[in-house]
């Protein structure tokens, strides 16, 4: 294969061929991982001519296109399209009918030859002109359809989306206003009443609770829809669809006709009573005990709704069916996804995700899928009805906090894909390019570079499917709530892909359409007024973050991650005013963890470190950068006399954990988010990265229950502080 034919394919599929690394040194890819990655595209790379076939063929597909599938502009943009024909047919004239979302209709004559040519092609013999054509101008923001008519026959449709310049701002925030809040692992909250994982309810009083002492939003992690019927696959990050809930965060005992005596007959047997307590006390989430226990109860209570309200023309009917409507095709999907695995694992059958189905269900769309979801109605239904609930306990607390004068209340945490065997992939298999997975170079925290197990989208089908997928991700990832953080915005540009059977440095980057996919981006933050938080650690090139500023997403700023060169932290007041800044991550070791190298010492257990001489380097790093810290909450007089100044004796206390939580109030960032495992002292991590079955990951649960936190007089003097220093912060900004 010459370099030269494998290299046009590269270019027109976005295959990066060189980037700058995390230590800022330039980086090529190497060209078999380009053939491996048009290979995971979809290409046959055996030879030149194939290749150059392939790539005809692609051409001749877009100039045989009168109109793109779809297309992205501003505001502020001029409004124009492109029309192809051939030359045969430039001096006909055609009819072009703009159809707004508002049903507006507009009406356009055009004589192609007439407009603007800008490009000529060649396809089997046959000119084709390639015309600017221009549109009104003042069209308002939405989803519009543009159909090229001749004798009011289509001949052509196309998607047209019309965007704001930049993502929503809260006007408090738009007022140069800071806040400060707290991101908790949802799962992780302890309460008096949750069935040993938190719950909906405990969201809500988390948000009243958090409020009351100054807090200005809750941050979660994602609560994307797992698997019921594979309750050990709990991580977050790795769902199996990020349109729909995770049902075990339904507060079961809230749900209508959860008192009716048949459902108090299951749940208060002796043997349940006796698990539920068992799940409560444990110190980590028991997924499958937790899974089992609020299936049990809530299989019981929706036989009880079923017959009550679902089998006649009840308000309550009435809603659920709207809700479905709503959800249309996407939430039976999951629903039948769900019941399928469930009637698997069932059967004893191997059921973790669709790659193991039988053949005849690898597939939503095949018809005996269609002839399984028929015959299973009401299953089918329970996993809706169960959807339909966690989004209406969801709403009410994201009400709480909306009661509670939170100014951005939850922000919701949209992750970077979907697992292999997700319900997401099954449904769109079109859209996954299954033969590789999302990753990241080597970089500080991942020296060996990381391979996240998620299939990614592939961009061209992406465009093909006129951006639906994503526009349905940002839309319901941002209801009931106020802002949306982005994991990995950077995936907005590029993914590394990592094919199949290669370590994770042997990836490459695929290129996404960034201008696109921000202004949709910035089209639903505004239609659901919430704003975005852009996840931009690891190996970001400089000018993408100016790009994602300029469109209004919000950096993510690490304090431990902000060193200037001469090994020394950054203030906070000097990192980015469109900014939320934070201590640590969910993915990071814990204060204590951190100063007292915890993470370090579980790292060498769990056999993270098998270098000894680069395991001291770290310790040595470690106590260099401790020491840093002091200096500077020294320097910046954020700790007096009662905190030493020399790292060698100077341990973790509550009043150092303190000291570094305000001194971040006292930033530029307009947001501030704490871990509540910080308040409470906590030492354990929730996460650690690189690990599976080595350490229990997202099961750890808070050391107090909710009920007792924000009692503490302790608590209450810290965020009285922090309250402090972010009015200070605020009045500042404002000089």
């Amino acid at each position: 294969m010459t370099n030269q034919v494998l290299q046009k394919l590269v270019e027109m599929r976005g295959v990066e061929t060189q980037y700058v690394d995390a230590w800022g040194n330039p980086a090529t890819i190497s060209e078999t991982t380009k053939a491996k990655l048009l290979q995971a595209l979809g290409y046959d790379i055996s030879n030149d001519s194939v290749i150059a076939e392939q790539l005809d063929e692609e051409i001749a597909n877009i100039w045989s296109q009168p109109f793109d599938p779809v297309s992205v502009q501003r505001t502020v943009d001029t409004k124009q399209i492109r029309l192809r024909l051939p030359l045969s047919r430039v001096t006909d004239t055609f009819c072009i009918s703009l159809e707004l979302e508002t049903g507006q209709n507009h009406i356009i004559n055009v004589i192609p030859v007439e407009q603007e040519l800008l490009n000529v092609g060649v396809v089997d013999d046959i000119e084709f002109h390639e015309y600017c054509i221009e549109l009104p101008q003042d069209l308002s923001c939405g989803y519009h359809q543009i159909k090229l008519l001749e004798d009011d026959k289509p001949l052509a449709v196309m998607r047209y989306i019309v965007a704001p310049e930049a993502c929503y701002q809260p006007p408090t925030i738009a007022q140069g206003n800071k806040l400060w809040g707290l991101s908790v692992q949802l799962y992780c909250l302890r309460s008096e009443n949750n069935w040993g994982i938190g719950d909906f309810s405990d969201l809500a009083q988390l948000v009243t609770s958090a409020a009351q002492q100054g807090a200005g939003f809750i941050g979660l992690n994602p609560i994307h829809a797992l698997y019921p019927s594979n309750p050990e696959a709990c991580s977050p990050y790795g769902p199996s669809s990020r349109r729909w809930l995770n049902f075990l965060y339904i507060d079961v005992s809230a749900l209508p006709c959860f008192d009716n005596d048949a459902v108090q007959s299951v749940v208060m047997a002796a043997d349940f009573q006796q698990q539920l307590a068992q799940a409560r006390a444990t110190e980590y989430v028991d997924y499958t005990l937790v899974t089992e226990l609020k299936l049990t109860a809530l299989n019981a209570l929706f036989d009880v709704y079923h017959a009550a309200y679902l089998t006649k023309n009840s308000k309550q009917n009435r809603a659920f069916k709207a809700f479905i409507k709503e959800g249309g095709e996407s939430l039976e999907m999951l629903a039948t996804y769900d019941a399928m695995q469930e009637y698997l694992k069932a059967e004893g059958k191997d059921a973790w995700g669709w790659p193991v189905f039988p053949d005849n269900w690898q597939g939503y769309y095949n018809e005996d899928v269609a002839t399984f979801a028929k015959q299973h109605k009401k299953r089918v239904q329970f996993y809706m009805f169960l959807q339909w609930q966690a989004a209406t306990q969801l709403e009410q607390a994201n009400q709480a906090a909306l009661d509670a004068g939170m100014p951005v209340g939850i922000y919701r945490d949209l992750a970077v894909g979907v697992s292999e065997g997700s319900a997401e992939i099954w449904g769109n298999k079109d859209l996954y390019c299954t033969a590789a997975s999302v990753g990241a170079p080597p970089d500080v925290l991942g020296p060996l570079g990381q391979n996240w197990g998620l299939p990614p989208m592939d961009p061209e089908m992406l465009y093909l499917q006129g951006y639906q997928p994503i526009i349905d991700l940002f839309a319901t990832n941002m209801k009931s709530s106020g802002a949306l953080r982005i994991d990995h915005a950077m995936g907005l540009l590029r993914l590394w892909w990592v094919c199949q059977g290669d370590n994770a440095k042997e990836g490459g980057y695929v290129y996404y359409p960034l201008e696109d996919l921000l202004g949709i981006l910035a089209l639903e933050s505004h239609r659901h007024q919430a704003m975005v938080i852009g996840e931009d650690l690891g190996t970001v090139p400089e000018e993408i973050r100016e790009v994602l500023a300029s469109n209004g997403v919000y950096s993510y700023r690490v304090f431990f991650f902000e060193k200037a060169e001469d090994g020394g932290f950054y203030s906070p007041a000097h990192y980015p005013v469109q900014s939320m800044s934070t201590l640590t991550t969910h993915d990071m070791p814990t204060l204590i963890g951190y100063w007292h190298c915890l993470d370090l010492e579980l790292g060498k257990a769990l056999g993270l470190y098998t270098d000894e001489a680069v395991l001291q380097s770290l310790y040595a790093s470690r106590h260099a950068d401790k020491q840093a810290i002091l200096d500077s909450l020294h320097g910046h007089g954020r700790v007096g006399d009662e905190i030493g100044r020399n790292v060698d004796i100077t341990g973790m206390s509550r009043e150092l954990n303190h000291a570094l939580q305000v001194h971040m109030a006292y930033g530029s960032s307009a947001l501030l988010s704490l871990q509540l495992e910080d308040w409470l002292q906590m030492d354990k991590p929730v996460n650690i990265p690189g690990t599976f079955m080595e350490y229990p990951n997202w099961r750890r649960k808070l050391s107090q229950n909710l009920e007792d936190i924000f009692t503490n007089p302790d608590i209450q003097s810290l965020a009285a502080s922090l309250t402090a220093g972010r009015r200070q912060a605020s009045q500042q900004e404002n000089l």
